[in-house]
């Protein structure tokens, strides 16, 4: 049926001509749908549809309101424009880092050395930087093998030929409910629906994985078990335990992003260790390293090897080789675990800032992670705290931005603490919890 888009074209003309204002809250959508006339189904796919164009936001037991900002064209993690103090895109960078990622360069600006670093490599990279990728993944005992290693250009990359190899066109991957903002981007252009699945505080939940999979199949599932972003739950042995067994009964594949799993040095081995055959594992040197410079890595079962190749190869995913080489070299030197060791230190110092400024506040955060999940104390919604932060100067993410469509979003919002000095931190995070003390009137007024 295409006329719940009419009647949700007449909403958005209501909101564009300021009828319905930033804040306002929809009726239910059981009285929309009395007040238009139409079924109760034909209402929730207009909020659905709304919810889709940006438009509203739904909070879970609050209802739907229009949003109190326009949404950005591009990623929910974009540069946040005029932000003095970003908190929003969190990029851990040291003041010791540039010196250390110098030392391991001087080798490699030979001409000869060079001349081969600037050559084309594909996703296989090459055997030393397999077996230097394997050493960077080994965690808890586990190694993996060296074989199974292809190389992209970022973890993002990474995880779009992984998702693009076991999901086609059409097809349904399983997510957390509240996700990486960036696999709805990726699936969006894959043409993938993504299927919200339950989380508690262990993690995604089996039960969950299972009825999404029985009512209309999954082709694969996508988590983040160690430090998961936005929530920094880190799911204990026994649920990988469960999901890995899950994972074949149901005959499914998960792709397991640990690119923040770096931070935590004590985690159980991943799930590629539990149920390699099952498993594509994703992770990368952006956060350890830099943005700048950076490669994705995907540790594939045989069986899919080929299959994801092809699709970095084809989406033009595949990693350079000066920063191949460089990463080569960075790992087998001992500057990738010198920073990741100062990162753990550093992420460990900003939770503790973040726990003293927010002290009383409903705020969650492993403290091995560089991220805070904040519920909002009433009567703050998530986007009217967002702007009400902006207009003070700091930029935060609000929880919508990684719902998956279709889910409602809490009246939460995630503090990146990685990307300012602890100084100027420490004063975003100071303005923040006075914010929250008043309310959305005392903003307004401000």
């Amino acid at each position: 049926m295409e006329d719940y888009r009419l009647v949700a074209d007449a909403v958005a003309a209501d909101i564009a001509a300021g009828r319905l204002r930033p804040g306002d809250r929809l009726p239910t959508q059981r009285a929309f749908a009395r007040r238009h006339g139409i079924a109760n189904s034909t209402a929730s796919r207009v909020y659905g549809e709304l919810a889709r164009r940006g438009l509203v936001v739904g909070e879970v037991g609050r209802g739907t309101f229009v949003r109190a900002a326009a949404p950005s064209p591009g990623s929910a993690l974009v540069d946040p424009g005029s932000a003095r103090i970003d908190l929003e895109l969190n990029y851990p960078v040291l003041p010791e880092q540039p010196a250390l990622l110098a030392g391991g360069l001087t080798t490699l600006l030979r001409p000869d050395v060079l001349g081969a670093a600037l050559r084309p490599v594909a996703p296989s990279g090459t055997p030393r930087a397999r077996e230097a990728a394997a050493r960077l993944l080994a965690r808890g005992g586990w190694s993996p093998d060296p074989a199974r290693v292809l190389f992209a250009g970022n973890g993002r990359q990474a995880v779009a030929g992984a998702v693009a190899a076991l999901v086609p066109p059409g097809g349904r991957l399983g997510v957390e409910a509240l996700t990486y903002p960036m696999i709805k981007v990726i699936a969006g252009r894959l043409g993938i629906t993504l299927v919200p699945l339950a989380v508690d505080e262990a993690g995604l939940r089996p039960d969950a994985l299972a009825a999404a999979h029985r009512g209309t199949p999954l082709r694969a599932v996508y988590l983040q078990p160690t430090l998961q972003n936005p929530l920094g739950v880190t799911m204990p042995a026994g649920r990988r335990a469960e999901l890995a067994a899950a994972l074949r009964e149901l005959d499914l594949h998960a792709v397991e992003d640990r690119i923040w799993a770096f931070l935590h040095e004590g985690d159980d081995p991943p799930l590629a260790a539990l149920a390699p055959e099952r498993t594509v594992m994703i992770d990368s040197l952006s956060k350890r390293l830099a943005p700048g410079l950076t490669a994705g890595f995907a540790l594939v079962p045989p069986s899919h090897a080929e299959a994801v190749a092809a699709a970095l190869r084809s989406g033009g995913w595949t990693c350079a080789g000066f920063a191949l080489e460089a990463a080569t070299r960075w790992i087998a030197d001992g500057t990738v675990a010198a920073l990741e060791e100062a990162k753990r230190a550093d992420a460990a110092a900003r939770q503790e800032l973040a726990a003293r400024h927010l002290a009383g506040f409903a705020t969650r955060a492993d403290r091995h992670s560089y991220y805070r999940w904040w519920e909002l104390p009433e009567p703050w919604r998530a986007e009217t705290f967002v702007a009400a932060a902006a207009r003070r100067g700091v930029a935060v993410t609000p929880a919508a931005s990684f719902a998956v469509a279709g889910g409602s979003a809490p009246a939460a919002v995630r503090i990146g603490l990685a990307s300012p000095p602890p100084p100027v931190l420490s004063q975003a995070l100071e303005t923040l919890a006075a914010v929250a003390r008043g309310t959305p009137e005392d903003a307004a007024a401000d």
